[in-house]
């Protein structure tokens, strides 16, 4: 087959949509590499998806395209679609382009969340306005809906009428790095290069309010906990109320903030925390969850939105909002070594549940289910 991707994520973001794009087409050419993969983006930086040389590239040609790229994304692509002779394309983040559905090509949209409608508050007014056209659109015109949990699935019923009979639920899938245990060595490289405690609470994410590092923050704080916050993520505005916090409790020797952190250092985080917290009021999927699980980080998750779902039995699970509860989770779990092996381990068990060859053959079954592809 020659199927297509929206592949602007994979290029262009350096977390959650941008891993799931490079972890989903990385798996796709190595387990099925007989396939013929076209990935169009309106850039080609590379730094992000190393493995990008192994596939078909497609950017903007006309001096119009380049100066318009969301232009040529959104409505130039669909005219190009039959001349690439195309059984398939994939929008591999919540969009398909303009006029696919009068192309005849058959088409699969990934869902990750509708988090703009959950909490529209988040959102600006014009953003949460074209998001939603955009959903609307290619989940009316896709051949099959991909949501990301059942979680996301329940949602695109509910709040935008899809038919259940046209979702298919595909859990994400992780980097395999996670799955290798990082050599002593490497990790201590890991806590010199950042400059890190031996003994330190994780959490993943970009810092903004759906995130709500601030509570977690808060209740170590509060328990009085003595260990210290290691916060990875790309920063908004928000991360300026955890900084007032910090200041007004003088916590500034027991708080480490990390941005641009390279994928091949996160394995070893995960791996030197006592645990990884998220407590996140709303995920799609909550994929820092499962890679914490991959290496062994015992994981205290947020009890709303999908993460029991994902993280079923390998985690425990908190009402996010509840510092108290939190603080109280953190301290048991710092001082209970059994609850701390147990927890990894079945970590590590529910982990390969979402391993790449496992939720790409799932993702290829699909192809071909749409494709009407004989094998």
């Amino acid at each position: 087959m020659r199927i297509g991707y929206d592949a602007k994520r994979a290029f262009l973001n350096q977390a959650g949509l941008g891993n799931y794009s490079r972890n989903t087409l990385s798996a796709l050419q190595k387990y099925f590499p007989q396939h013929d993969y076209i990935l169009y983006t309106p850039e080609l930086r590379t730094d992000l998806f190393k493995e990008y040389p192994l596939f078909e590239i497609k950017t903007p040609e006309s001096w119009y395209s380049r100066l318009f790229k969301s232009y040529w994304r959104n409505f130039v692509i669909s005219h190009t679609l039959k001349e690439q002779r195309l059984d398939l394309f994939h929008g591999l983040s919540n969009e398909l382009p303009s006029g696919i559905h009068k192309t005849g090509v058959p088409s699969v949209v990934t869902i990750h969340d509708l988090i703009f409608m959950n909490f529209p508050l988040w959102y600006k007014r014009i953003d949460r306005k074209i998001y939603l056209e955009k959903v609307k659109y290619a989940c009316a015109v896709a051949n099959k809906v991909v949501a990301i949990s059942n979680h996301t699935r329940d949602d695109l019923i509910r709040q935008l009428d899809v038919s259940p009979d046209r979702i298919e639920v595909i859990y994400q899938s992780i980097s395999e790095r996670y799955f290798f245990h990082s050599v002593r060595e490497q990790m201590d490289d890991v806590l010199t290069k950042y400059n890190l405690p031996s003994r330190f609470i994780l959490t993943v994410g970009t810092i903004e309010p759906r995130k709500n590092q601030l509570s977690v923050l808060k209740a170590i704080n509060q328990h009085d906990l003595g260990i210290p916050y290691v916060i990875v993520g790309k920063s908004t505005a928000y991360k300026q109320q955890i900084v007032e916090y910090i200041n007004m409790n003088r916590l500034s020797d027991q708080v480490y903030f990390l941005h641009d952190v390279p994928d091949a250092d996160l394995p070893a985080l995960y791996q030197l925390a006592l645990c990884m917290v998220y407590l996140s009021h709303y995920e799609g999927f909550g994929l820092p969850v499962v890679e914490a699980m991959a290496s062994g980080c015992p994981v205290i998750a947020s009890s709303v939105s999908c993460l029991p779902e994902i993280g079923a039995d390998a985690a425990l699970y908190c009402e996010p909002n509840d510092e108290k509860a939190i603080g109280e989770m953190i301290r048991k779990l710092a001082d209970d070594e059994e609850l701390q092996q147990s927890l990894s381990g079945r970590g590590k068990q529910r982990s390969q549940f979402f391993h790449p060859e496992y939720r790409v053959n799932a993702m290829m079954d699909l192809y071909k289910q749409v494709a009407q592809y004989d094998r």
